[in-house]
């Protein structure tokens, strides 16, 4: 099966870059919004829907080209320990895509006749196996559990989320080959669903599992289903030498979206500073250089720095 065409081919076509959106979870924070749950930031897809839908609007007026869903931490699994049923959970997922997708038909009324960027796209989230677990095992990658069963584990949601039409999959923060294979198992299911894969590296060489970059970057290739393959929630320091570790074996684009810097504290459930950290704004240039040509922020990048770093792949692309 030949490689599918990307959705992001037609920006990088126009523009030369593709912009994504910045944390989610902790912009919801910054604005109010109590996450002090296992659910995390699908708490508010059931409580405060209309907060998420600004959000993703907000991310379109400051710059970004996707807008990636508020499933992430959404599972069967998860809301059926908050009491939901099948028929409950199937609308959430429901209106995870359908918010991003009422924000960017927002976005496109108010800009008709302002400016010439094509129509943003909407990216389903598929968190880890370990979002699930809410133990922070998503930066270590030490599952316990077997591929078949993570397969059974993704295969009910990665469905249900096709059915409302997202442009693409983000299959982010994906600490561990395993789960990756998995999940490219169960694309096979769909064979005309395009996804990325983004995964949660601890330092310049290796996943949070401490598995290669390399042989992940590899497995990307392997699937014509996966149309870029890059590193989110990983601190800003440790990018460029992952990408300088694969630069020369990949032929698919790079999408980089990392966190401030800081470490995620599972106990505390809070973000813990760890030493200054450039802003990933500094850093927008080289990772261009080196290959990225999709660029975005994870927890605690926010929209003005979003239209931050647009400014400067505009100045980069010009």
């Amino acid at each position: 099966m030949p490689r599918l065409s990307s959705p992001f081919d037609p920006i990088l076509q126009e523009q030369g870059f593709v912009m994504l959106d910045g944390g989610l979870a902790s912009e919801l924070e910054f604005r109010g919004a109590v996450l002090d749950d296992a659910l995390w930031s699908a708490k508010v897809l059931l409580e405060q829907a209309d907060t998420i839908r600004q959000l993703h609007l907000d991310y379109f007026l400051a710059g970004a080209d996707v807008a990636i869903s508020a499933s992430y931490q959404a599972t069967y699994e998860g809301l059926a320990q908050k009491g939901l049923g099948k028929a409950a959970s199937d609308i959430v997922f429901q209106q995870s895509i359908v918010l991003a997708q009422e924000a960017r038909d927002q976005y496109e009324q108010q800009q008709a006749g302002k400016g010439n960027r094509l129509p943003p796209l909407v990216a389903a989230s598929i968190g880890p196996y370990g979002a699930f677990l809410a133990d922070g095992s998503e930066y270590r990658g030490d599952y316990d559990i077997s591929k078949p069963a993570l397969v059974d584990f993704h295969r009910n949601r990665l469905h249900k989320l096709l059915e409302f039409q997202p442009d693409i999959l983000a299959v982010e923060t994906i600490p561990c080959l395993v789960e990756a294979e998995a999940i490219i198992q169960l694309l096979s299911e769909s064979p005309f669903t395009m996804a990325y894969l983004s995964f949660s590296c601890r330092d310049g060489q290796h996943l949070s599992s401490g598995e290669s970059f390399g042989a992940a970057v590899a497995l990307a290739h392997s699937c014509p289903q996966v149309v870029a393959v890059g590193i989110n929630c990983t601190a800003p320091e440790w990018v460029s030498p992952l990408l300088s570790s694969v630069q020369a074996s990949s032929a698919l684009p790079f999408l980089v979206y990392p966190n401030k810097g800081e470490s995620w504290d599972a106990h505390c459930k809070c973000w813990v500073p760890t030493k200054p950290s450039s802003s990933i704004n500094e850093k927008v240039e080289e990772w261009y250089d080196l290959g990225v040509r999709i660029f975005g922020g994870c927890c605690r990048v926010r929209p003005a720095d979003i239209a931050e770093m647009r400014r400067t792949l505009e100045r980069v692309c010009a």
